[in-house]
């Protein structure tokens, strides 16, 4: 077997079409990571859960800064309970074949790239599982720049970790013994984390309510569709201040009207300024062919 193999990755995650790092794992664009970090976790969840991929969210961390927003592209790890042959033959092969160099947490953070983010299967395990402290901590910050890391398993020196403010880390818990008698099967492998499914390059968003893994092909559908939520909101509040719309006409489906009268106020007011990147052809041709079909209250008040 080998670590961090390409053909396997590019295998693992057919649906990406675009950018790939060298090792074949999916590069969603900066773009679309720094556009992440502005919507919530539920606003991620509805696209997913709607497409079936139900397995894709997991609350039960300790959060080393709990209200810090983490995006990044995650880079993962299997570890499992040590077995003398599997563990010395996986770490030779890692050391004389791959030119790896210390132990096996230690070859998945020499691999980080700006904004990934780690995501380690260790099992659950907290005593002898820790796999990051201070000084491996140091180093995802500086080779992720704001990404950080997510542990099934232990941290130690929280005290250290804790003043690294531009990453985040996600964990089960603390102690203060060194990672020992485990052994890494799979690095950019398919990753269980809790109730999760985590594969290399997924984008991953960690809030304060937890973690949700989000496949590449999917990253920039949702984040379009959260902010074209939220930009809706935004109008849908102005215009229920003024009176102009009941709560039950603007969560209603749009007819035309009120379509024309939404895409006057994006293209003019202020508050719409930052999301004026997204088209909205598709809703109005949809309102269109609803009236087509039938009649559809006039929504103004």
């Amino acid at each position: 077997m080998k670590f961090d193999n390409a053909e396997d990755i590019v295998q693992l995650t057919p649906l990406w079409q675009g950018e790939r790092f060298p090792n074949g794992r999916p590069k969603v664009a900066a773009n679309i990571l720094r556009r992440m970090r502005k919507i919530t976790l539920e606003e991620a969840w509805g696209p997913l859960w709607n497409r079936g991929y139900q397995y894709q969210f997991e609350g039960d961390f300790k959060i080393i800064h709990p209200n810090q927003v983490m995006v990044g592209r995650a880079v993962t790890a299997v570890m499992v309970p040590k077995r003398p042959d599997l563990h010395e033959t996986l770490l030779n092969y890692g050391h004389q074949q791959e030119n790896r160099r210390g132990f096996f947490n230690q070859w998945v953070i020499d691999s980080l790239e700006e904004d990934d983010v780690v995501v380690v299967d260790l099992f659950d395990k907290i005593y002898q599982g820790t796999y990051v402290g201070g000084n491996l901590s140091t180093a995802i910050s500086a080779r992720t720049k704001q990404g950080g890391a997510i542990i099934w398993g232990g941290i130690r020196d929280n005290q250290q970790v804790v003043e690294i403010e531009n990453i985040n880390v996600f964990y089960r818990g603390s102690d203060p013994t060194a990672i020992a008698d485990v052994t890494m099967v799979g690095m950019n492998v398919p990753t269980r984390i809790g109730r999760a499914v985590c594969l290399p390059g997924d984008v991953v968003l960690g809030t304060p309510s937890g973690v949700i893994f989000i496949p590449p092909h999917l990253a920039e559908l949702t984040v379009v569709n959260a902010e074209k939520s939220q930009v809706r909101d935004i109008f849908g509040f102005v215009r229920l201040k003024e009176g102009t719309y009941t709560t039950a006409q603007i969560d209603a489906s749009w007819n035309v009207s009120l379509w024309q009268d939404f895409l006057n106020w994006f293209q003019n007011d202020e508050a719409a300024s930052e999301y004026r990147h997204l088209t909205w052809e598709k809703e109005l041709e949809e309102a269109r062919k609803l009236e087509a079909n039938g009649p559809i209250n006039d929504v103004r008040l």
